[in-house]
């Protein structure tokens, strides 16, 4: 591909070691409001944009009941565990590879943007971030395809730009092929390799330090 290619990253899982906080973090939202949920089953949704989480766990009877109520809960609880969420190993790494090969990098987050200012400090990626995303950018969350397409807007590109989108659930993979973006993953978000491949992924990596080793095998070479 050209040096025109856009990556387009996941933040939370696939740069930052988030995604069991958030389950965690869901598990206390819907216990105090009186809904107990197994955490496993929660993980299982995480990389799925908060506004379907409960939807997707209970139908809309449980969001109707309690969804509005869970989620402003559940960024509370997120708040209270950001200290603990870090950077996975190699994320600012992989950044840095990216742009030295001279492609453009969008980070399409649909966390909130409290959260995604910690997560552009706590990566020093401001300055090698083309541009980035939050949930207020978005109607349709992941896997909806807009979160994508948003990023890709912000560059003042069109949709069917050369872009390569990253990341670690199969919402951000499925994301990606309803974009039409080829869509590399990273194992941090703890789904199988068969999922992961199921849902389109191209090649998967444990961290983003190994994709950043391996770029030159990718689309982003």
């Amino acid at each position: 591909m050209s040096e025109s290619t856009i990556a387009v990253l996941d933040v939370d899982g696939t740069l930052i070691d988030s995604n069991y906080h958030h389950a965690l973090a869901w598990y206390r939202a819907l216990r105090s409001v009186g809904e107990i949920h197994p955490v496993w089953r929660l993980h299982r949704l995480i990389g799925m944009g908060g506004d379907q989480v409960v939807t997707a766990l209970g139908g809309e009877e449980l969001e109707r009941r309690v969804g509005d109520q869970a989620r402003e809960q559940q960024g509370k609880e997120v708040d209270a565990l950001l200290e603990e969420m870090a950077p996975l190993p190699g994320a600012r790494d992989l950044l840095v590879a990216i742009k030295d090969r001279g492609h453009r990098l969008v980070l399409a987050s649909s966390g909130q943007q409290r959260h995604v200012e910690v997560f552009l400090d706590a990566l020093d990626a401001r300055d090698l971030a083309d541009d980035w995303t939050t949930s207020a950018d978005v109607e349709s969350s992941k896997p909806a395809p807009d979160l994508l397409q948003v990023a890709l807007k912000k560059l003042g590109a069109p949709t069917d730009a050369s872009s390569v989108m990253i990341g670690d659930s199969v919402w951000d993979i499925e994301a990606a092929r309803k974009a039409g973006m080829p869509a590399i993953a990273v194992r941090s978000g703890g789904f199988g390799n068969d999922e992961l491949r199921e849902a389109g992924a191209i090649a998967i990596y444990d961290t983003p330090g190994d994709l950043a080793k391996a770029l030159d095998e990718t689309p982003l070479a």
